[in-house]
């Protein structure tokens, strides 16, 4: 353990899985105490118990719907008050929300903003009073490629991912002159268990993965860690001078100008 986060308190929302998971895994390897804010506390819980029994850490794990603020807000001063001052926020709950625009419910359209989107913000609100009053902070919001380049059939997921980078860029102005950075990432295809359920679902499973696979420049599928270690970097002091940023992560892809 390298402890690069030593002495530091993180909040990771969407904590008890996927790139969540990994996040506040690799955090508490490097010396950061956690708390894990998801809905499903089956998995969360669990998570939060092994990290800290093998860090020596504390880890707790939260209950929360990223929808609701106020939710929210009561998870960040339980935190608070069980672990000390925040100084990392991951957002890193989401959800895939792939509609037809013509038939899609609205009821599909609100949710998948105000999880990807609203989700974010309410965290941001709910940490940035403490970080301001310390004039110290580090958020980093995890984006996608859905951000930065549209993939048909994959509405209105990509309305939510440019807006979260909008909302990274501008807040991440916002606030620097306080001691705040925002940042944020966003992954290309990336072996979670959404993503796994996925390949699960297409009809040659095998022929699918390994046409994801060779339409990426690096031939291999992204791993949850990879994006673990970049969150790790953003959300050090090594990056103190990187603020209101994005790092595209997927393994060259999105630079090809054909396929």
């Amino acid at each position: 353990m390298s402890e690069r986060l030593k002495g530091k308190t993180a909040i990771v929302t969407g904590g008890g899985s996927g790139i969540g998971s990994a996040i506040a895994t690799l955090f508490a390897q490097q010396g950061a105490q956690l708390a894990l804010i998801d809905l499903n506390l089956d998995a969360s819980q669990p998570l939060a118990e092994t990290l800290q029994r093998e860090t020596g850490l504390r880890c707790i794990a939260l209950q929360a719907d990223v929808t609701d603020e106020a939710a929210l807000k009561r998870c960040v001063a339980e935190t608070e008050e069980r672990l000390g001052p925040v100084d990392i926020l991951i957002n890193c709950a989401g959800i895939n929300v792939f509609r037809d625009p013509l038939t899609m419910e609205d009821a599909d359209w609100q949710r998948c903003l105000a999880v990807n989107l609203k989700g974010p913000w309410n965290g941001i609100r709910a940490v940035l009073p403490g970080m301001v009053a310390r004039q110290y902070g580090h958020i980093v919001n995890i984006a996608s490629v859905h951000g930065h380049k549209i993939i048909p059939g994959a509405f209105p997921y990509p309305v939510a991912k440019h807006g979260l980078i909008g909302l990274t860029r501008s807040l991440g102005v916002e606030y620097a002159s306080q001691g705040i950075r925002i940042n944020s990432i966003s992954p290309g295809l990336i072996m979670t268990p959404a993503a796994e359920a996925w390949l699960e679902s297409c009809d040659d499973p095998t022929a699918e993965r390994q046409r994801q696979t060779d339409i990426l420049p690096c031939k291999r599928i992204g791993e949850p860690v990879e994006v673990a270690y970049t969150a790790l970097f953003l959300a050090s002091d090594e990056a103190r001078f990187i603020n209101a940023t994005d790092i595209v992560m997927d393994g060259g892809r999105s630079q090809l100008y054909h396929e």
